[in-house]
């Protein structure tokens, strides 16, 4: 008795545009790439200011450009719609247990809002805004 086996057909490059679950999962995915970005931006910043005083001011010159602003905005964007997503997602991907009860959803993910609110003030209070 001979079988076919099942074969689905998947298109490798528009999977994620079947279902809006998909394309949601797609698109924090990529927002990663912008948070990459920026990292390198932060450590090339790093090496202008290692080179010299020089060096540094002209990546500060070079971080004024209209396009520079545009990656900024873009880059922020991203690592906010990154991070609102993924904190809503903890609450499925890291349930917490007492004894037979487990913590509400919401109390999970807001208490990574809490947190990440209270980090932002620490870190504007450090830079010295105000």
């Amino acid at each position: 008795m001979s079988r076919k086996p099942l074969i689905r057909e998947v298109p490798p490059t528009t999977w994620y545009f079947r279902h809006p679950r998909y394309l949601r999962y797609m698109s924090r995915e990529i927002t990663s790439l912008f948070v990459g970005a920026y990292c390198v931006l932060l450590v090339c910043g790093l090496g202008a200011l290692a080179d010299g005083k020089e060096s540094y001011e002209a990546f500060l010159l070079a971080l004024q450009s209209p396009l520079s602003i545009a990656f900024h905005v873009a880059a922020f964007i991203a690592a906010l719609y990154h991070a609102t997503t993924w904190f809503n997602a903890t609450q499925v991907a890291m349930p917490i247990q007492i004894g037979e009860n487990f913590v509400p959803g919401s109390w999970i993910s807001g208490a990574h809002y809490v947190v990440w609110a209270l980090l932002s003030v620490v870190v504007i209070l450090l830079a010295g805004v105000f």
